[in-house]
């Protein structure tokens, strides 16, 4: 593509990386699934490749069109979201060093932190992250070398501002990494406001489908993509050609996915908030929120993803997830159908008994791109 000319992103989101193959004309990239190439000559590589953990022709336009809608230089795929972070934490720590961490994270990312990574000696320090007073307090001077962002977060979607954040990092020498998963490149550009680092898990809304298992990260600074593609091809945890061309194949739609996901999700809310079983609705889109003047601020719209509480407790919250039906019980989210699930149970089990604690009467939708009334409809149903 001209990279003289800013491409709008649904543009880019389905042209870049996406050459023509130049044997047949293909418009869709072919699935290079190789694990070796022939060199022509000893040390000759043909075009770069040599070893599929290194680089791959199908991963490698999925890196591109991941730069691309993401506004950074280099782009990079992971086998999941979680070897992404562990690949990047490898890359800008060593043992010693300090991360700021939200005091609401997906539990996953706790585990890897305080479960693999605290053992190889990556200290940790939660903080809200709607407060950068409390950032700034928890950083420890000449050991902080990254400030860890979700936003919005999962599952209480708390809002942070990244461009004040990202200042705080900045003064104190670190990193401000954001894990840009729950609002997507479509609705929100983090290195834009001044992240250092934007991560993603690919199985959500970028692949979109829920077929694929994948992570990303994406960067702008030079030196810190040869860190990473360093690290990305020591460990190894890379993207199979497979998984990149479902990924690939995702975000091409993920516009206007995000447009509906959006649409419904708001609606949804707007139920919840009339429903008298619903003690609490939590959605960067209400007026209401704490974090909505941020969201509207650095948010093309509030997506996908809504959590609620509801008035009885936990055993209520079971039983509204079992008798769902259009919305399916099952983690993960992003995908066009809905999911609903319990956090507490589910997704971050591993953070109970730990400040990450989440309400135990909590439940959290992934509202997919079916017909609302039908969403509506069985919400009503759950909820009675």
């Amino acid at each position: 593509m001209n990279t003289e000319h800013r491409y709008g992103f649904e543009t880019l989101a389905i042209h870049a990386g996406n050459e023509p193959d130049p044997t047949t004309g293909s418009v869709v990239p072919p699935i290079y699934a190789t694990s070796t190439y022939k060199q022509d000559g000893v040390g000759g590589l043909r075009n770069g490749y040599e070893y599929s953990r290194s680089a791959n022709p199908t991963r490698t336009a999925l890196e591109e069109c991941l730069a691309a809608i993401e506004a950074g230089n280099r782009g990079f795929a992971f086998a999941s979201g979680l070897a992404a972070e562990d690949t990047l934490i490898r890359s800008l720590c060593v043992p010693g060093d300090h991360v700021v961490f939200p005091d609401d994270a997906y539990g996953g990312t706790f585990r890897l932190f305080s479960k693999v990574l605290g053992n190889w000696g990556v200290e940790m320090t939660p903080a809200a992250v709607t407060h950068p007073d409390a950032i700034r307090a928890a950083i420890q001077p000449g050991k902080t070398k990254v400030v860890w962002l979700e936003t919005p977060t999962n599952p209480l979607l708390n809002v942070a501002d990244i461009a004040i954040v990202a200042q705080i990092a900045h003064d104190a020498g670190a990193l401000l990494v954001v894990d840009n998963t729950f609002a997507s490149p479509y609705l929100q550009q983090p290195l834009e406001l001044g992240a250092d680092v934007v991560v993603h898990s690919t199985t959500k809304y970028m692949g979109g489908h829920s077929d694929v298992v994948g992570g990303a990260l994406i960067v702008r600074d030079a030196e810190l993509a040869e860190k990473i593609a360093f690290h990305q091809n020591a460990i190894g945890a890379v993207a199979g050609p497979f998984d990149s061309w479902l990924v690939l194949r995702g975000i091409k739609t993920l516009g206007v996915r995000m447009d509906r996901h959006s649409d419904n999700a708001e609606k949804v809310v707007e139920f919840l908030q009339r429903h008298n079983s619903v003690s609490q609705v939590l959605y960067p889109g209400i007026d209401g929120h704490p974090g909505h003047e941020t969201a509207a601020k650095q948010m093309k719209r509030y997506g996908g993803i809504v959590s609620f509480r509801v008035t009885g407790g936990e055993k209520h919250a079971l039983d509204i997830c079992n008798k769902a039906e259009v919305f399916t019980l099952g983690e993960s989210l992003g995908g066009v159908e809905s999911l609903i699930e319990h956090p507490g149970k589910m997704t971050h089990a591993s953070v109970a008994g730990t400040p990450l604690e989440v309400p135990a009467d909590l439940i959290r939708l992934s509202v997919g791109i079916e017909t609302v009334d039908d969403l509506l409809l069985d919400l009503d149903r759950a909820l009675s």
